[in-house]
């Protein structure tokens, strides 16, 4: 029996039953497998697949959408991964493109790499921003810090929140209400009772990564940086707006190296909503 044309296999809805799927697929590309990112993404998002016929997945990609749900603000387009066996034949042009039909006037960001922005760009999508990833043990300054933070609270949930909103541009109730149990640390840091930024810090393979990172200014990102190190031995891994440029050069100075970097890139607005000032790190690139 003739293998059927890529044209011709049909895009479905991913979900948790594909999780290991989409970690067999990551593997594939010479991705970790990140079963614990994708399992996050896939049940606050929404996957897009294309079923192999011989077994797995042919491509993936996930789609987290932010504001109300009837009628989006934002939507942020990740994990885009065509099996080695399948590249370079149109099918992540394919998926894509689907993709970007199925959110209709939702405007889109996506973080991509040298490699994918080709064809990003030829979908319509223009540079808007970048982020640098830094990795690295970090070291602790000996000062004592300036800016108090603590661990999260319960009761602290609605300032985060309205903080969250005020800061990202839209609603993203359900990626912030999910972070006590996807990551290992979520602090916050306060001043006269007041909550000024918080950040969470999630495992990934054998690093914590640092995300999201909201911030009034820059020295309580910093602060909040140092505090998730404090509480563990794992390297940290985030992925910084290039903007920040004082944060990259502290963080760079505190022995996180530059890794790489992505192109911020979205389709139907000129720039992402919210205030980049206090935006300083994505939940994960993915996710944005």
């Amino acid at each position: 029996m003739p293998t059927p044309s890529h044209a011709s296999l049909p895009i479905r809805r991913l979900t948790l039953r594909d999780l290991a799927a989409c970690a067999d697929l990551s593997e594939d590309r010479g991705w970790p497998r990140e079963e614990h990112k994708w399992g996050f993404l896939l049940t606050a998002g929404k996957g897009y697949g294309i079923d192999d016929p011989d077994g797995g997945l042919v491509s993936a990609c996930v789609v987290t959408e932010y504001g109300p749900q009837e009628r989006p603000g934002l939507a942020a387009i990740g994990m885009v991964l065509v099996a080695e066996r399948h590249a370079r034949q149109g099918v992540g042009r394919r998926l894509m493109r689907h993709v970007v039909s199925a959110t209709g006037t939702t405007p889109l960001t996506l973080h991509a790499t040298p490699h994918g922005r080709p064809l990003y760009e030829e979908l319509g999508f223009k540079v808007t921003g970048g982020a640098e990833m830094v990795r690295g043990h970090f070291t602790a300054d000996e000062r004592r810090p300036m800016v108090a933070t603590r661990a999260a609270h319960a009761e602290d949930l609605t300032a985060i929140l309205r903080l969250d909103e005020e800061v990202f541009g839209a609603d993203r109730t359900h990626i912030v209400t999910r972070l006590p149990a996807f990551a290992d640390q979520l602090r916050v840091a306060e001043e006269g009772g007041r909550i000024i930024g918080y950040a969470a810090a999630w495992p990934n393979m054998d690093t914590h990564v640092v995300g999201p990172l909201i911030a009034r200014d820059t020295p309580v990102a910093k602060a909040l940086i140092a505090s998730l190190a404090a509480h563990t031995d794992r390297p940290l891994r985030t992925d910084i707006d290039v903007r920040h440029s004082e944060l990259l050069t502290w963080a760079k100075e505190r022995g996180l190296a530059s890794v790489g970097f992505n192109a911020v890139m979205s389709h139907g607005i000129t720039e992402l909503p919210g205030d980049w000032r206090r935006r300083f790190a994505p939940v994960t690139v993915a996710a944005g």
